[in-house]
């Protein structure tokens, strides 16, 4: 199996990446709207190619992460928080998701951080094994936080010292 190769994003991503969010979207991971269709800008003025990394096998790009400041209050920045984690369908199970996990605490340590947060759905287990697997612990529950395809989710804040 190809080990995934980790990267930093860049502008020319931007069609992959928005692709990648419409084709992976779900309420098991997303409270936010599906991303509209055929096109809606990836990068904008919150979110650009320097915070995020690419995964790709094979050339080609099946996920990545979001890596951003928390808030922009200057006592807040020795955090860093993953907001935003997708992992093409067919690229599960190939060491994707871990190798982006890995990658993004390297890169909150380079960038200053000492602490890494996340938060994940109750209902998604996959991902909040993965994140305890890789060191995150559960730090905080928002119950019953969201209302989502009519049952009421949990939102779990995790995180890691770096």
């Amino acid at each position: 199996m190809p080990v995934p190769h980790i990267r930093a994003a860049s502008s020319e991503d931007e069609d992959a990446l928005g692709r990648l969010d419409r084709v992976t979207w779900s309420t098991l991971h997303s409270v936010q709207e599906r991303p509209r269709q055929p096109y809606e800008p990836f990068f904008g003025e919150r979110y650009g190619p320097g915070d995020h990394l690419v995964a790709e096998l094979g050339g080609a790009v099946v996920g990545y992460v979001r890596l951003a400041l928390p808030s922009a209050l200057a006592c807040h920045v020795h955090v860093r928080q993953i907001q935003g984690f997708v992992v093409a369908d067919e690229a599960r199970g190939a060491g994707v998701g871990r190798a982006l996990l890995r990658a993004a605490r390297d890169e909150a340590r380079r960038r200053g951080a000492r602490r890494l947060t996340l938060r994940v759905l109750g209902h998604n287990t996959p991902a909040r094994k993965l994140y305890e697997s890789e060191g995150f612990v559960v730090e905080g529950v928002l119950p019953e936080e969201f209302l989502l395809d009519g049952a009421y989710v949990d939102d779990i804040l995790m995180g890691c010292r770096l």
